[in-house]
Formats: structure tokens, C-alpha cells, sequence
């Protein structure tokens, strides 16, 4: 999505590759002009950054082992669950079952291992991901229930209006011609 904007403004991408729990501070501080990973709008990330229109939905899931003994929400409550740090996934987590239940990971595929190995008990994460990562991975499911639904946005310096109009005028045109549908269908990668 990100090249398709960039061809749309006119101009060259480069992407720089860092940590999800970096990219609000790279883009606060100018390091990056925009923020594009599967980015969820919140309150908090409101705060910070300001947020294009929303180019996607997103959904949290949880994986589990094939014979878990987790089959709903209510079963995570004082399990060990394994989260991408500074993901929402990560946050709401936090909140709702406890610091001392979740243990975050730099990359999603290294909660997988973790729930593979037995360190943790679950992992929530996006779908698309977790989707990857079940038929990447035997012996793994995601519930049939939904954590949390969130809407996907770019995140853009607080004083940067001018790129903010811009981007949300490509996303406004790569919406309406179909583009950001085919790109999401065939990029959404686990990682």
C-alpha cells in the first residue's frame, strides 16, 4: 500500500525496517515521514501521531495448540499469553488479563515459537498473521472467537498536514479503483 501511495504523490518510497514499538517515536521525531505496519487507530496513539483515514480493518485472534484446554476468552484469565510488543494485541492484553500474564515479543513468529515450545499458553495477534502462522506451523488453531476489531491507519507527524491531505487524497483514489483491496489480499504476511 505504501508504493502504491508513494506512486500515486509522485514519490520514491524507501522503507526502513525497525521494530513495530518504534514507529510512533521514528515518526514523532521525523526519523520516518510516515508509519505504515498494520498501524491500529487508538486513543493513545491519537495522542502522538495524527492517523489517515482508516485503509483497512484489522482483527485480533488468538492462537492456540491443537488439545489446548483454551477454548474462549474467558480461559486466557491466569494463562501465560504471548503478544508483539507494542502491538494492540500486546496493549489490550495487558490490560485486560494482567502484566504478569503476557510476555511480549519483538516479532509475532517469535510468540509462535513460544507457544510451540510451551513457554506461553496462547498468542494474540492480527488475523492475517495468525492465518500464516497456523498453516505455517502444525499442531496450532485459532479460536473461533474475536479478541478485538480495529481500524488500520498510517501515522503521521502531528504537524504534518500537508502529507496527512495527501496521503488520505491517494487512499480516497486507491480505494475507490479497487487497489487497496487486491494489495491487502496478497500482502498481509506473518511476521
Amino acid at each position: 500500500i505504501a508504493d502504491a501511495i508513494a506512486k500515486e504523490l509522485g514519490m520514491e518510497l524507501e522503507i526502513v525496517d525497525m521494530e513495530f514499538d518504534s514507529i510512533i517515536t521514528s515518526v514523532q521525531k521525523g526519523e520516518v515521514d510516515f508509519g505504515m505496519a498494520g498501524m491500529t487507530v487508538t486513543d493513545e496513539r491519537k495522542e502522538e501521531v495524527d492517523f489517515t483515514s482508516s485503509y483497512a480493518t484489522g482483527v485480533q485472534v488468538i492462537v492456540v495448540t491443537e488439545g489446548s484446554d483454551i477454548a474462549t476468552l474467558d480461559d486466557l484469565e491466569g494463562k501465560k499469553i504471548g503478544t508483539q510488543l507494542g502491538t494492540t494485541g500486546d496493549i489490550y492484553s495487558k490490560d485486560d488479563f494482567g502484566e504478569e500474564n503476557v510476555v511480549s515479543y519483538s516479532k509475532g513468529a517469535d510468540a509462535i515459537i513460544a507457544l510451540k515450545g510451551g513457554d506461553v499458553d496462547a498468542v494474540i495477534i492480527d488475523n492475517e498473521p495468525a492465518k500464516a502462522f497456523v498453516a505455517d506451523n502444525e499442531g496450532l488453531k485459532i479460536l473461533d472467537t474475536e479478541y478485538a476489531i480495529e481500524d488500520y491507519a498510517i501515522a503521521i507527524a502531528k504537524d504534518n498536514t500537508e502529507l496527512l491531505d495527501e496521503i488520505n487524497a491517494a487512499l480516497e483514489k486507491l480505494t475507490a479503483d479497487g487497489t487497496i483491496d487486491e494489495i491487502i489480499a496478497g500482502y498481509i504476511k506473518a511476521e
